[in-house]
Formats: structure tokens, C-alpha cells, sequence
């Protein structure tokens, strides 16, 4: 019975420290930015295992200093309801479920929302089990509530990958097109767009015959999605 009540004490006090702390990191990631998260870390650590000095390149820009052809870029390409959603589009998640179910042994097909990534990329590792899901449904529905759409999306454009090493919208400007965020084409952005889903496979400055339909479909969708005021 001792022991019982020590593991409930024990099990308590675990539950108050995690989601006063989880709470915390995302108050303080709402005016604070997250220049290294934990998905850069592991994978400067898996590049050395490799024999790769894989390093972790970011220059961290604000919402404003960033192109509106990008976040309509991303936008269209990844996540059309953005704006109209609570962090879950419940319809492509339905979806995605019926697809995995028809079509078992095929690739599964995902329905990540932006704050969905966000949360992921931000306070949590790539790992792809129950546990993490579920944390990341956590953390969404705590940037939702706390951070708001224009500090979710401007997180999301400065921590995201674009290949081995490069963090960021800034970042990846300048290493692809040699020109600040702020100064981003449409076809510059639906480039950057076009590769998020496989950054290591492909790159924006040498488009496949895919990735060039790709980025003519995000383009052909830029002006009908919304994106945050600034």
C-alpha cells in the first residue's frame, strides 16, 4: 500500500513538472525565437555517426523581413486551410486514414498541418510512434492557443529543413537563390515549397521534372490561400 501511494506521489508530481514546463517552453518560444531545436540536434549527431559534418546553418529573420510569396508558398503547398483550421484539418485526417486503410503496404499518407510541424519541429524529435503523436497534438493545441497563426507560421519558416545543414527561409535564400527572404519570387518560393517534403532528395535550384509540376501547382494556388496580416 506504501509503495502504491509512493509511485501515485511519484506519478503526480511527474504530470504537474511536465505540463507546467511544456506550458513554459511555449510562453517563453512565443517572444523568445528557437534557434536550436531538438530535430537539429539529432541530426548534426546522426550526420557525425555517418561521417558527416552535417552542422546546423540558420539565420533567424522575423515575420516582416520575410517574402509573402513564401508564406503563400507554403501555404498552398502544405496546408490550404491554415487559417480557417484550430491546428488539425480533421477532413485531410479522415482522408489520410482511408487512404492507409484501402492501400496497407503503400507509403502512408499524412495530414500534418503547419501548426502540426511546427509543434513537431519545434519542441519534439523525428521519431514516428504513438507517444510522439500524440505529444505533437499537445503542443499544437498549446501554440494554437498561445503563440496565435503569425508567430506559428513565422517559427515554422525559420526552423524548417531544406537540406543537409540548412535551417530556415533566410538561410536557405541565400544559399539557393543569394538574396535575403524578404526578396523572394513566387517561382523562388514554390521552389522552397516544392522540396519540403523530401529536402535531402531534392533541391529547389536543381527542380526534377516533378518537383517543376510541383511548384507550377503551388503557384496556380498562391493568391486563393490567406496567410496572417502583418
Amino acid at each position: 500500500m506504501m509503495l502504491f501511494k509512493r509511485i501515485l506521489k511519484y506519478l503526480f508530481y511527474f504530470i504537474i513538472t511536465f505540463f507546467g514546463s511544456s506550458i513554459l517552453a511555449v510562453v517563453l518560444t512565443k517572444f523568445i525565437n528557437p534557434c536550436i531545436t531538438p530535430p537539429m540536434i539529432i541530426r548534426s549527431i546522426e550526420g557525425l555517426f555517418e561521417g558527416k559534418l552535417v552542422g546546423i546553418h540558420q539565420d533567424w529573420v522575423s515575420f516582416e523581413e520575410i517574402s509573402p510569396n513564401f508564406f503563400r508558398a507554403v501555404v498552398a503547398a502544405e496546408d490550404a486551410k491554415f487559417m480557417r483550421h484550430d491546428g488539425f484539418d480533421r477532413q485531410a485526417i479522415k482522408a489520410a486514414m482511408r487512404y492507409n486503410e484501402i492501400y496497407k503496404g503503400r507509403k502512408k499518407r499524412g495530414a500534418s498541418t503547419i501548426s502540426m510541424q511546427t509543434a513537431k519541429n519545434t519542441f519534439l524529435c523525428h521519431w514516428r510512434n504513438y507517444l510522439r503523436k500524440g505529444l505533437e497534438a499537445y503542443f499544437t493545441v498549446l501554440i494554437e492557443n498561445i503563440w496565435g497563426k503569425k508567430r506559428i507560421i513565422e517559427v515554422y519558416a525559420n526552423v524548417i529543413e531544406f537540406g543537409e545543414g540548412i535551417y530556415g527561409v533566410e538561410e536557405a535564400s541565400q544559399r539557393f537563390f543569394g538574396k535575403n527572404a524578404s526578396n523572394l519570387s513566387r517561382r523562388e518560393a514554390a521552389l522552397l515549397a516544392a522540396v519540403l517534403p523530401n529536402p535531402h532528395r531534392w533541391s529547389p535550384v536543381k527542380p526534377t521534372p516533378y518537383i517543376n509540376r510541383r511548384v507550377a501547382w503551388i503557384q496556380g494556388r498562391m493568391n486563393s490561400v490567406a496567410i496572417p496580416k502583418t
